[in-house]
């Protein structure tokens, strides 16, 4: 990577940064508000309430953490620091489960 390259890179905060789902091997769909999803890669079976599943397809168009957490705000009428916890905590397992790309 050229060095303006990596200084750009650091200088973009982690609410700028469009997360994505992985596409390869992953299947899910919506269930009465719920997602249910296979992870074909680890042969995991993945489920999600409700809040989940409005990250899950955001996340599977696109989406930074700040329009995730804006999301749960005007959808639950959380407060903002709760919803960035939230999508926080969704995102760092997300990650650790090879799901986002």
């Amino acid at each position: 990577m050229r060095q303006a390259e990596s200084d750009v890179m650091s200088e973009q905060r982690d609410d700028e940064v469009v997360y994505r789902l992985r596409t390869e091997d992953l299947s899910w769909r919506l269930l009465n508000d719920e997602m249910i999803g296979l992870d074909l890669q680890r042969s995991e079976y993945l489920a999600t309430n409700s809040s989940g599943a409005l990250l899950w397809e955001a996340l599977a168009e696109g989406a930074t953490s700040a329009g995730l957490a804006s999301l749960l705000v005007e959808r639950y009428a959380i407060e903002p620091d709760q919803a960035r916890d939230d999508v926080e905590r969704f995102l760092v397992d997300a990650r650790e489960r090879g799901l986002i790309a």
